[in-house]
């Protein structure tokens, strides 16, 4: 029995919003019109993110600038370094954007990581869209990234840890062996009743899931992996 772990990026993986901070900087106001839609979900996420990245005007340097800027977690790297070294596939589930993602990634000598979110399309010069070439047609939430999807491949022989801080992850938390959760993410799996681990950074992940590492508790039932409040 092998284990996957399946990381959101945005609040997660960065201290910041990515998407959130080229939308200050570069689009029309209208963008946080578009956000109240989504928050009172009168449209999805896919709708939503796809709305604001075409009001925004830059050039891919103008955004690059701004990205540059943005800051991960600290621990991230040893944390992915930790995966590697274990052979745990580490997957980066997002539904922010690709370019975003791998920009940062890049900084980070972090590039090898899989990558699975919205895809930035260049309309010209200065105007972006978005493609969602990881969206499921019936996606409950109307999510670029349908992360309940990912979380279904392959599942049946393999154990699914997902990590979240936020709305993003509410559905895929249900779906999961083992859910790492922080912020709003981990207030909705308390109300649901969903069992999840709480965490500050990537240390305290890797240090509950070197509990896991041997075969043994690989192939133990989820309801006896090591869990805490």
């Amino acid at each position: 029995m092998s284990l996957r772990v399946l990381c959101d990026f945005d609040g997660t993986i960065t201290k910041v919003d990515t998407a959130d901070a080229i939308f200050s900087a570069f689009a029309a106001p209208e963008w946080r019109q578009v956000e109240a839609l989504w928050e009172d979900g009168e449209i999805g996420s896919a709708e939503c993110m796809r709305l604001q990245m075409e009001l925004v005007e830059a050039s891919l340097p103008e955004l690059n600038a701004i990205l540059d800027t943005l800051e991960i977690d600290p621990t991230f790297p040893a944390f992915s370094d930790f995966c590697r070294r274990n052979e745990l596939e580490l997957v980066i589930l997002s539904d922010g954007v690709d370019y975003f993602i791998r920009r940062i990634l890049q900084r980070f000598q972090l590039q090898y990581l899989p990558v699975r979110a919205n895809r930035l399309v260049q309309l010209g010069e200065r105007r972006f869209s978005l493609a969602h070439p990881f969206s499921v047609k019936d996606c409950a939430s109307g999510a670029g990234t349908c992360k309940c999807a990912s979380a279904a491949l392959d599942a049946a022989d393999r154990r699914t840890v997902m990590i979240g801080d936020g709305r993003s992850d509410f559905c895929v938390s249900q779906e999961a062996d083992l859910v790492f959760a922080k912020k709003s993410l981990l207030a909705y799996t308390r109300k649901q009743g969903i069992a999840s681990v709480a965490y500050t950074d990537f240390n305290d992940i890797q240090a509950h899931l070197e509990q896991l590492l041997p075969e043994k508790a690989l192939n133990l039932p989820i309801a006896n992996f090591p869990l805490s409040a």
